[in-house]
């Protein structure tokens, strides 16, 4: 679950969680996610509201409320101040990443902390089926463009989150242990990155 922006501070963000808690009929999250790196409406600094947000998750997590606790869109050194300002290190940063947008670098660091790094939008909503390139790695491996791009994700030791509400896209989805691509494969895949982001830019949040 996510701690939206809009209920960032101390006494908001436990009580977001509380609530959403109780409406969903459960007794703790596995993990629970700061989404944004700003507040909607922020009384003070950003990297102050963010350390009093997080200092609230901490407490949800020592009291087990959430098993797991996170942030999302987190740019290293939002990361930086983090480690800074609190006692817990995030345990996963849920980020953007597909072909298009590879933030190499955030990945090394959050593996250099103990941070697991997730990606979603692996598809990039859906740009990568126009790109050549996938398409001719799907037909060498008689694979959708899809299961080329989650696999490429997989292989790059990135915890991928691909999002449909279609159970044959889900399936579809879920295809992806039972091949390989090759270093070839892997290498031009990785030459497709351009910067673009189909989501979120956390890139001049401060």
């Amino acid at each position: 679950n996510k701690l939206w922006n809009a209920d960032y501070g101390y006494k908001s963000a436990k009580t977001a969680c509380l609530k959403s808690c109780s409406l969903m009929g459960v007794q703790y999250f596995d993990l629970y996610l700061m989404h944004w790196p700003e507040a909607q409406k922020p009384s003070c600094s950003n990297r102050e509201m963010r350390a009093e947000t997080w200092r609230s998750l901490e407490e949800l997590y020592e009291e087990g409320i959430c098993r797991s606790i996170g942030v999302s869109n987190f740019l290293i050194h939002h990361l930086e101040q983090l480690k800074e300002d609190c006692s817990v290190v995030p345990h996963v940063n849920q980020v953007e990443y597909h072909p298009f947008q590879q933030p190499n670098d955030l990945i090394e660091y959050c593996r250099k902390e103990g941070i697991v790094f997730e990606g979603y939008s692996p598809l990039a909503k859906g740009q990568v089926f126009k790109n050549p390139i996938v398409q001719q790695i799907a037909e060498k491996h008689k694979r959708t463009q899809a299961q080329i791009c989650i696999r490429w994700s997989i292989q790059n030791g990135v915890v991928t989150i691909p999002k449909s509400v279609k159970k044959n896209r889900i399936w579809e989805n879920c295809q992806v242990f039972e091949f390989q691509l090759d270093e070839a494969d892997m290498v031009a895949l990785g030459g497709l990155h351009d910067g673009r982001h189909v989501s979120w830019d956390p890139t001049n949040v401060h």
